[in-house]
C-alpha cells in the first residue's frame, strides 16, 4: 500500500468533531497543466476558509470527443502542488484503478461522483478498493432526487472499514424550466445532515451551473447549515477545458467569501429557525416552478380544445378531479377547506387562460 496519512489533523478532526469554522473545497473543474493546478494552489493556500485542493483527473463525459482530464499526470501535479503549498489534495475516483492510482500519488481524500453513486456495483468496487486505508471519502449525491441511495453509499464505505465519510450536495436533475444546473431540492441534503456523525458541503458550481448566480446560492447553503462549500476556480475561467461558465478566479473567491456570513448550529436564532426558513422558501419557489408548468400545460390543453371546438369549462370532471385531490389531502394530514381553496383558484386562473386562447 503506498498510502500515507498526510492530512493535517485539522481536517480530519473536521470529520469527527466540527468546528463553526468555514471548510472550504476549492479549485479546478480540470487539472489541464503543471502550471495551471500550481497557479492555483499558490492562490488558494493563502486563504485560510480553504481546506482542500479539488481538481478532476478523470472527466466523465457524457458524449466522447470532450476533455476527459490528464489522467495520471494530473496526479503528478496535484502532488507537486500539494508539496509546494501545504494544501491538501481531492479527486474524484469512479474505478479500482483510479483508487490505486490515488493511493500511489498520495492523494489526501476522495469524493465519488453523482454519476458513480446511482451505480451500488461500482460504489461496492470503490469500497471494496479503498478497505484498509483510512482515506476521506466524500460522497456526491445520485444524479436523481433518491436519498436512500445516497444513504447506501455511505453504508457500503462505512462497512469496509471507512470512518472519514461526508457528503457532497451538488443538486440533482429536474425536469422543470430553473436558472440552475441542477436543481438544489434542498431538503434532502437537509435530512442527510440529520444523519448521526454525517457532514455535508455543497457543491454550489455544479449546482449553480453560472457564476452569477454562485454568491447567493453559497449563501443559502450556509443559511441552511450545511458544513461547508466546493467551489471551482480557475486562474482563467473563460480558457477552461471544462465547465467554464461555472467557475471563478481565485481573486473573485475570495471576494465571495469574505462577504459570506457564516452561521453556527448553537442556537435557535442562528441555525435551527434560520434553516427551516430556507427550506420553506425552497419549497414555495418549487410551488411556483409546478404552477408555471401547470398554466403551460393548460394552454397546451386549451389549444385542442379551441381546435375541437370543446368548452374550456368541463364541469363533470372538475368535480371529480376535486374530488380526488380532497380524498389525496385526507391522506397527507391537509385541511380540506384550504385544499379547495387553493385548487379552485388555480382551476379558475386555468380556465380563465384557456378561454383567453380560444377567443383569439
Amino acid at each position: 500500500m503506498f498510502f500515507r496519512n498526510i492530512l493535517p489533523m485539522d481536517i480530519k478532526q473536521w470529520f469527527a468533531n466540527y468546528s463553526h469554522s468555514p471548510f472550504v473545497v476549492a479549485g479546478p473543474c480540470s487539472a489541464e497543466s503543471e502550471g495551471q493546478v500550481m497557479a492555483t494552489a499558490t492562490a488558494l493556500s493563502a486563504m485560510p476558509e480553504v481546506r482542500l485542493l479539488r481538481a478532476g483527473v478523470w472527466k466523465p463525459r457524457t458524449r466522447p470527443g470532450g476533455f476527459e482530464g490528464r489522467g495520471e499526470d494530473a496526479l503528478v501535479w496535484l502532488h507537486r502542488a500539494m508539496q509546494a503549498t501545504g494544501l491538501p489534495t481531492l479527486v474524484e475516483v469512479a474505478t479500482p484503478t483510479h483508487v490505486e492510482l490515488c493511493l500511489k500519488h498520495e492523494v489526501s481524500a476522495v469524493w465519488v461522483g453523482a454519476r458513480t453513486v446511482v451505480n451500488p456495483f461500482m460504489v461496492q468496487q470503490l469500497a471494496d478498493a479503498l478497505c484498509g486505508t483510512d482515506v476521506p471519502v466524500f460522497v456526491k449525491n445520485p444524479v436523481t432526487p433518491d436519498l436512500k441511495l445516497w444513504i447506501g453509499a455511505f453504508e457500503r464505505f462505512q462497512k469496509a472499514g471507512l470512518s472519514c465519510l461526508a457528503g457532497i450536495h451538488r443538486g440533482f436533475q429536474h425536469f422543470a424550466q430553473q436558472p440552475y444546473r441542477n436543481y438544489p431540492m434542498w431538503e434532502l441534503a437537509m435530512e442527510l445532515t440529520r444523519i448521526a456523525g454525517l457532514r455535508v458541503i455543497t457543491d454550489v458550481s455544479h449546482i449553480c451551473g453560472r457564476r452569477d448566480l454562485l454568491a447567493a446560492v453559497a449563501q443559502k447553503a450556509i443559511d441552511l447549515a450545511t458544513d461547508g462549500l466546493m467551489i471551482e476556480v480557475h486562474p482563467s475561467p473563460d480558457d477552461a477545458l471544462s465547465d467554464a461558465q461555472q467557475q471563478i478566479t481565485p481573486g473573485q473567491l475570495r471576494a465571495l467569501l469574505t462577504n459570506l456570513k457564516w452561521r453556527t448550529k448553537s442556537s435557535v436564532d442562528d441555525g435551527t429557525l434560520v434553516g427551516l426558513r430556507a427550506e420553506i422558501d425552497d419549497v414555495d419557489a418549487e410551488v411556483l416552478r409546478l404552477l408555471a408548468r401547470r398554466m403551460e400545460l393548460s394552454r397546451h390543453i386549451g389549444q385542442l380544445k379551441k381546435q375541437n371546438d370543446m368548452a374550456a369549462f368541463q364541469p363533470d370532471r372538475w368535480k371529480k378531479v376535486l374530488a380526488e385531490h380532497v380524498a389525496t389531502a385526507h391522506t397527507l394530514g391537509l385541511d380540506d377547506t384550504i385544499v379547495t381553496e387553493v385548487f379552485e383558484a388555480i382551476h379558475k386562473a386555468s380556465v380563465e387562460e384557456q378561454t383567453k386562447i380560444m377567443g383569439d
